[in-house]
């Protein structure tokens, strides 16, 4: 069973949130978002089960899994149909592409988590008009989020591109430029106050990564 989730008053989830707590069935039991604290977690809303684009999502996951896996990251994925209907996905992907999705799909036909993590709007009958992604840091704060209609499926390269990024800048020493994948270099964080005239040249300084 989903917990019940007061929403009643919740503004929009914006980054620096808390990620709203639920516990739920999933493809590989009963689990808790607190069992993931003490590591990054990347935690995404399909619209439904045995659709095209959503199929396709999934195999990429799949088959990154191990690209997570190195950037200690777990993968949690959410719709609004039923356990018995991921179970079937889950097997009929197997038995079709080979692909085994060894990461857990939440349940939520209540859509009560949907709603708490603004997966799904108030008014909303289902969760078709979203798929949103949340990237979760090992304290339970929320450090990303992005959010595609059902029409345009989610890069998995940009998302294991951005988990890159949060994780090199979580401590504020280093920032990441546009693009940046790991190994390319970082910038230098710039003085406290920047002012008109200033040599940007300075201000992009980059230091080496790692």
């Amino acid at each position: 069973m989903i917990d019940k989730i007061d929403t009643e008053g919740r503004r929009s989830l914006r980054l620096g949130d808390e990620a709203p707590p639920f516990s739920a069935r999933s493809t590989k039991g009963a689990m808790k978002l607190a069992d993931y604290r003490g590591r990054w977690l990347v935690f995404f809303s399909h619209p439904a089960d045995f659709t095209p684009v959503c199929t396709t999502e999934f195999i990429a996951f799949a088959r990154r899994q191990a690209d997570f896996d190195t950037l200690d990251c777990a993968l949690l994925g959410l719709s609004v149909d039923s356990l018995y209907s991921h179970l079937a996905w889950v097997r009929a992907i197997e038995a079709q592409f080979g692909v085994a999705i060894e990461f857990p799909i939440v349940e939520d036909p209540s859509m009560a988590v949907g709603r708490a993590y603004g997966m799904i709007d108030d008014a909303a009958q289902d969760s078709s008009a979203v798929r949103a992604t949340y990237f979760i840091d090992p304290d339970g704060v929320v450090r990303a989020i992005n959010i595609y209609p059902h029409t345009v499926g989610r890069s998995v390269d940009e998302i294991l591109r951005t988990l890159a990024a949060l994780r090199r800048t979580a401590d504020g020493s280093v920032l990441a430029p546009e693009g940046w994948r790991p190994g390319q270099p970082l910038l230098a964080p710039p003085p406290e106050r920047m002012m008109e005239g200033d040599d940007l040249g300075w201000f992009c300084r980059t230091v080496d990564a790692p």
